[in-house]
């Protein structure tokens, strides 16, 4: 039966929160999509695409505002496809992003008692001002630098950035119309928040008050220092901020638990922790990167082998891991290396996938060595779903979800989630 599309304009009860930053509610039983407005809200909207199980409806009005709703910081908020949830307070969005992990759990795993998996989310004392990385979209004729309209490739020139690092809007305003004659439609500005180091590219001989062209540059996770590329993927919240580490870390080796502390700091503190490493423990760090958890495995385990695809990133992380003996990489995708992998005994496997999250033959691996842990980090909670659906069935129990919010005022959410052989 061919369903009667929504009225044009209609009211709305928003009842709940999607993964993807829309709130949703129904209309005779038929599921609204509703970006920028918040569950326990009443609403006008507008249908924009009747699709052939849902409608995606744009906010006309809010008639009803849900106790979280706040006004948005930025005055691009809305036009600029970079945030979705400045319009909610910062308690509201880590408890909705917490409550779309157990959903998805829940829903796409098949996890009845996902609400009693997954911690409360770890978040920012300050969300604002923390993205260390960008990318800027370059306009050819007038030079203007931006980023793009929502769900377009158009131009949305920006004076600045609210929820970047002050020193990569102080590079925006040096190129602001500055840029033409580019041949390269994007300019990638990355800044080291605890080193000072700055990386732009591509170089910019129209602006030469700016240092540009750079190919690397150091950052630093706990008490390291890393070596990235231009090429290479690295966490883009390093702002540190002076906190206590929560209660849920033991991490009993950390010497203070107080002090200046960024979101990939107590990432990487919760990988650590939840992988509880020994003297006698052979690890294997499936996606490595440039090394970072491998490192600071490396000097609490006998042995890290860190796997990774990219040359560039391999690269980088034999330079970041010089000092570590025990530390050694394998340039190759994690699925092969890992059934190939020469060590009597595999006791505990990191994972931190792409969105796409595991490779199907990289979870039937795991299976086959049975590492007796295995620590998943993931930045997409579909897809962390469905691969823990597959390791639980083969055997595994799920210890805990702890969800981190390393991109305030988005429905991003980042988690690891601790899984040890059952029995």
């Amino acid at each position: 039966m061919v369903q009667e599309p929504l009225d044009p304009t209609t009211e709305l009860d928003l009842t709940d929160i999607a993964f993807g930053g829309s709130a949703i509610g129904r209309q005779e039983g038929e599921v609204v999509f509703v970006p920028f407005g918040l569950p326990d809200e009443r609403v006008r909207v507008r249908a924009q695409r009747q699709r052939r199980n849902f409608v995606e409806a744009e906010l006309v009005e809010v008639l009803d505002p849900a106790p979280g709703r706040v006004e948005p910081r930025c005055p691009y908020f809305g036009a600029c496809g970079g945030c979705q949830w400045q319009h909610a307070t910062y308690e509201l969005q880590l408890a909705m992003k917490r409550k779309v992990v157990v959903d998805q759990l829940r829903r796409l795993g098949g996890f009845a008692g996902a609400d009693e998996l997954v911690r409360p989310a770890m978040g920012m004392i300050d969300p604002w001002g923390y993205r260390n990385h960008v990318r800027f979209s370059v306009g050819r004729k007038y030079g203007d630098a931006g980023y793009t309209y929502r769900g377009t490739r158009r131009l949305l020139p920006i004076a600045h950035c609210p929820i970047s690092h002050e020193a990569i809007n102080t590079v925006l305003a040096q190129i602001q119309r500055r840029c033409t004659g580019m041949r390269a439609h994007q300019i990638a500005v990355r800044y080291g928040c605890n080193t000072g180091d700055l990386l732009v590219s591509p170089r910019l001989p129209s602006v030469p008050e700016i240092e540009s062209g750079q190919i690397e540059l150091r950052e630093q996770v706990l008490d390291r220092t890393f070596w990235v590329s231009g090429a290479s993927f690295f966490q883009v919240n390093t702002k540190r901020e002076q906190r206590t580490i929560p209660t849920q870390l033991a991490v009993p080796w950390l010497a203070e638990r107080e002090g200046p502390y960024s979101m990939a700091d107590l990432l990487a503190l919760t990988v650590l922790d939840r992988l509880d490493p020994d003297p006698d423990t052979t690890v294997l760090d499936a996606y490595c990167g440039v090394g970072t958890f491998t490192a600071l495995i490396a000097p609490r385990v006998k042995q890290v082998i860190g796997v990774e695809e990219s040359p560039a990133a391999v690269a980088d992380a034999r330079r970041n891991s010089a000092d570590l003996e025990n530390a050694t990489y394998v340039t190759a995708k994690s699925e092969a290396a890992i059934t190939g992998l020469d060590v009597p005994r595999l006791d505990a496997v990191v994972v931190d996938p792409s969105r796409i999250g595991c490779a199907p033959s990289l979870l039937a691996a795991l299976l086959e060595r049975w590492p007796r842990r295995v620590v998943y980090v993931s930045c997409d909670p579909a897809t962390l779903a469905r691969d823990l659906r597959i390791l639980v069935d083969g055997g595994y129990g799920i210890d805990q979800v702890e969800p981190l919010d390393l991109f305030p005022q988005t429905y991003h959410i980042e988690s690891v989630t601790t899984l040890t052989l059952a029995g």
